[in-house]
């Protein structure tokens, strides 16, 4: 049979070129994945990535949000390695990726239609990895390319770049080794004219800077938003048209004129269950009176509903500066701040800011606690972990825990970006670190109130941070002319501010200076000034509850560990003697573990970290890893434990892995006739070293150390050459004599 074909020419495939922060960008599309509504291949030096995005053509019924989901695919195939896991490949995502998908996620969501149902799909799939060039980066850039090429309505594009500061200079996109030494990482978000979105964390950056560094990628973005737009005008597809959700303005105007006067009583409460017990019964009513209407959607009420309540607190805040909750716009909720609230725990941590409170947890352990990772960069290990979890009984619901969902996942690495800044080095606290924040009760603002009370647990747990960290965060009511026009922000937004508001705007950091951002809006973005505002009501906020509400409960770390944490020693060994200490097969390191009942992590470069419950253990192991690791001195006495006898001596261990042999004319001060006369097998003995041979053979002597430590007087004289066992016996014995390794 013959096989006919025609080879395949991709005639819509195009290339375009740019160059960002001196490296070679490069989009294209029009080759692979033709089924998607649009695909883009990213290039970014030799980091490539996939980027298609989908949409249903019809509305998703019964939905009253935009039903989009980003992924971010991180492939092992693309830094050239093999899954760690058991199946040797990639389950689910990472961490990493989770948080690059939240990432990329917001700065895009609010650009997209807020009447649209239909569900968006997004992957960005990693398949190749310059490790100068930020996959992330690469991913945003080409997924804000495919969105604003494809037929969705969407009104992007936008682009991102990562911000470093090296030596005090602020550098875009740095490369592996700038992000190294660099105090700062910072992605920003742009479209053409306003900063979308941005997320950092930096060691202690002051606003002035954190601001330009904001500044500076802004200014990158914009010229990569003008590339993506030629592409558009080149190959751009005409958006298609969608069935809108919102109501008709004549049921919504009615409906809103039959209920707004209960709904601003029920609002205008401090305490959430006041308020959502006071709206049931108008629910309730607008219900009866307009379910007939709605037949077969009566949900389309409820959105309703919500719009009803969002112009209600929206229009307080806009017009007469008042707040659900009675505050002033610049004041913060009732705050209370304890510490020690769990016996058994390393260091506990309650903060409360009104209705939301979160205990905070702290657990310390040896070094090979650290959590391993498995992604595409070049971090292998994390010593300090933060974990957040919001269980559904903190907004008064009764879901089931199913473990933690992206918004967990992320408000956990939130509060992590904003203490490691300050978290000790390993040489200067060898522990690794864990702290968990539940959050018991939720009402606005639970991720900055976690990194309150971590603070406090860590000083309460022994951690001595270099500086207490706190977080608030800052919300945004604009006008009929979005952020150019009229616009007010306030401190310290509760739920329902944050729910009908415009931003989130959560900053985190000491007294001097900024450790973590993360900026959350449902506008397209921000001006400059509506940044600065927000810098500089967040630092004067933070720096109130650091010196009221924190340091008034516990003003620097604690001296001592708790009772119940392991205690950490340290030695450095020579890293030849490594092998000695771990033993063949790890006889000699466990043996130590199960005799001082605790736990050896040793690193490449020698250093070695004995942790355990019981001080005086830790540092008996530690003299025995002294002792191993350091050549038997001659001169030196030991006390060693006997191991095996013959007819010419003893062996007698004085190291684990260490033996030497004490000749039967040295076990005592007078003469011997058998070696069972003086010691048996286990027999703990002190012995003098007389001799290491040229072969290495330790020999030892107890006659000696009975004679120099205990006075005694020699019964009869021995040659003062230690002698050797004949050559027939150590033939026999099957021993040479030399230490065990």
């Amino acid at each position: 049979m013959l096989f006919r074909s025609q080879i395949m020419f991709f005639k819509n495939f195009k290339v375009w070129e740019t160059e960002l922060a001196g490296r070679k960008l490069t989009l294209e599309t029009g080759k692979m994945a033709g089924l998607a509504n649009a695909s883009i291949m990213a290039r970014y030096g030799d980091t490539n990535v996939l980027c298609n995005v989908t949409a249903s053509a019809k509305p998703r019924e019964g939905v009253d949000f935009f039903p989009l989901s980003v992924d971010y695919e991180e492939k092992m195939y693309s830094v050239g390695r093999i899954p760690g896991s058991f199946q040797r490949r990639e389950s689910r995502p990472s961490e990493k990726a989770i948080l690059t998908s939240r990432c990329i996620d917001r700065p895009i969501r609010p650009l997209f239609p807020k009447d649209m149902r239909n569900d968006c799909s997004v992957v960005a799939t990693v398949m190749s990895v310059d490790p100068d060039c930020s996959p992330e980066i690469t991913a945003m850039i080409g997924v804000s390319a495919a969105i604003a090429i494809s037929d969705i309505p969407w009104d992007g594009p936008i682009s991102g770049v990562n911000v470093g500061l090296v030596d005090g200079e602020i550098v875009i996109n740095p490369t592996l080794e700038q992000r190294a030494k660099s105090d700062l990482n910072l992605t920003v978000a742009s479209t053409a004219d306003l900063v979308a979105m941005i997320e950092a964390g930096g060691n202690e950056i002051d606003d002035e800077t954190m601001f330009n560094a904001i500044m500076a990628g802004h200014e990158e973005n914009k010229k990569i938003v003008q590339f993506i737009n030629g592409i558009v005008e080149e190959v751009g597809k005409p958006k298609f048209a969608f069935e809108s959700s919102n109501p008709d303005p004549e049921i919504m105007a009615e409906i809103e004129d039959f209920c707004i006067e209960d709904v601003k009583k029920a609002l205008d409460t401090d305490d959430k269950n006041v308020r959502d017990e006071r709206l049931l019964p108008i629910y309730e009513a607008v219900h009866e009176k307009f379910d007939e209407r709605f037949e077969g959607n009566e949900a389309k009420l409820d959105e309703i509903m919500y719009l009803v309540q969002k112009h209600v607190v929206r229009s307080w805040l806009k017009d007469e500066h008042k707040r659900v909750d009675g505050r002033g716009i610049d004041e913060i909720r009732p705050l209370n701040a304890e510490v020690d609230l769990l016996a058994r725990a390393h260091g506990s941590g309650l903060f409360t800011r009104g209705q939301t409170q979160v205990l905070s947890v702290t657990t310390l352990g040896p070094i090979s606690d650290a959590q391993q990772l498995d992604g595409l960069d070049e971090q292998t290990e994390k010593r300090y972990i933060h974990h957040y979890n919001f269980p559904s009984y903190s907004v008064g619901e009764t879901k089931p825990s199913r473990g933690p969902g992206r918004r967990e996942i992320g408000h956990g690495a939130l509060a992590e970006k904003a203490l490691l800044p300050v978290i000790p080095s390993v040489d200067e606290f060898p522990y690794a670190i864990r702290v968990v924040s539940e959050v018991l009760s939720s009402n606005g603002s639970t991720s900055q109130g976690s990194i309150c009370g971590s603070t406090l647990s860590l000083m309460a747990a022994g951690v001595p941070i270099k500086a207490p960290v706190a977080g608030i965060s800052c919300g945004l009511i604009t006008g009929d002319e979005g952020v150019y026009g009229d616009f007010m922000t306030m401190v310290d937004i509760q739920g329902l501010e944050d729910f009908y508001g415009d931003m989130d705007f959560k900053v985190a950091g000491t007294k001097k200076g900024i450790t973590a951002i993360q900026m959350d809006l449902k506008v397209h973005g921000l001006t400059p000034a509506i940044i600065k505002e927000a810098f500089e009501k967040t630092h004067k906020a933070r720096n109130y509850i650091l010196d009221e509400i924190m340091l008034p409960v516990i003003s620097e770390p604690r001296k001592e560990l708790s009772p119940y944490a392991p205690k950490m020693l340290t030695l450095q060994i020579d890293p030849d003697k490594i092998g000695d200490v771990i033993g063949k097969g790890g006889k000699v390191i466990q043996e130590i573990q199960n005799t001082y009942d605790v736990k050896i992590n040793i690193e490449e470069d020698g250093r070695v970290f004995v942790s355990g419950i019981d001080i005086d253990k830790c540092k008996g192991a530690v003299e025995v890893v002294k002792l191993i690791a350091t050549d038997p001195e001659v001169g030196a006495f030991y006390k060693g434990v006997v191991t095996r006898l013959m007819s010419f001596g003893a062996f007698v261990e004085i190291a684990p892995g260490k033996e030497g042999l004490v000749h039967i004319s040295r076990l005592d001060v007078k003469r011997t006739e058998k070696v069972e006369d003086v010691v048996n097998v286990g027999d703990s003995v002190i012995v003098k070293c007389i001799e290491i041979d040229d072969q290495g053979r330790i020999n030892l002597s107890r006659r000696d150390a009975l004679i120099e430590l205990e006075g005694m007087k020699p019964e009869n004289d021995i040659d003062e050459v230690p002698r050797k066992p004949r050559r027939d016996h150590d033939r026999h014995s099957g021993h040479d004599h030399r230490p065990r390794r």
